[in-house]
């Protein structure tokens, strides 16, 4: 089997309230491979948005290893922290954050141009981008001009300019009208499938997380396999 494109092992995440400690991750193993993407679930508060944080070296562990591609973030400093995520990560937000003065094309080229790439080649990629998410129609507006669904789309197409190994989206379409939210999400997994990425996906909701290749639960800051690959061939087989 290929090496993961991220493998967690042992995280534990501790803040503290006053002289209270409040272990938030207790102890969290988890392995993602090469075109597999895996819902991740759990109630409020569950620690979800800490995990991804970590595992997107946006914040550290108090304990514990992280394996980008098969190499060692641990202990890795600042600045080859960010070039990590320049080069293996793209992430989804909730709440989109596209720069309110730039067009969508302009939002999606912008990390693109930041990593070095020709500005011809950035402006082709972003606009194969935001036509394969329905916006061709769409891409020299604003912000503004879009609408909620249309916004989120320009943010997936952001979070996928780089081409990373590994996407991390938390909540992505937990902003939307559920209507609006099952389709972007649909496109989103399309997308990602086509291309080839790795992916983790937090989400509450479960039909759309019933859809990804695996589901783990988080539950007391213990991580919680509730739907495995291999569940999932026993089911394609008895159909």
């Amino acid at each position: 089997m290929n090496k993961p494109t991220l493998k967690l092992q042992n995280i534990i995440k501790t803040f503290y309230q006053g002289n209270e400690p409040l272990n938030v991750l207790r102890g969290i193993n988890l392995e993602i491979h090469p075109q597999e993407v895996v819902a991740l679930v759990g109630p409020s508060g569950s620690g979800k948005s800490t995990l991804l944080q970590i595992a997107g070296l946006l914040e550290r562990p108090s304990e514990g290893q992280i394996f980008l591609d098969g190499a060692d973030c641990s202990s890795a400093s600042d600045k080859l922290r960010t070039s990590m995520r320049c080069d293996y990560l793209g992430f989804v937000y909730q709440y989109h954050n596209l720069l309110t003065d730039f067009s969508a094309v302009e939002n999606v080229m912008l990390p693109q141009l930041i990593a070095g790439k020709n500005k011809k080649d950035c402006m082709e990629k972003s606009i194969w981008l935001l036509e394969r998410l329905g916006l061709k129609e769409r891409i020299d507006h604003k912000p503004a001009e879009l609408s909620g669904g249309e916004q989120q789309r320009v943010a997936i197409a952001r979070a996928l300019a780089n081409t990373p190994k590994l996407l991390l989206a938390d909540e992505p379409t937990g902003n939307l009208d559920p209507n609006t939210s099952d389709n972007v999400f649909l496109e989103l997994l399309s997308i990602v499938k086509e291309t080839g990425l790795s992916a983790l996906i937090a989400t509450h909701n479960m039909e759309l997380a019933a859809k990804m290749d695996r589901e783990v639960s988080l539950q007391n800051g213990v991580l919680i396999e509730k739907r495995s690959a291999v569940t999932i061939k026993n089911e394609e087989n008895f159909y």
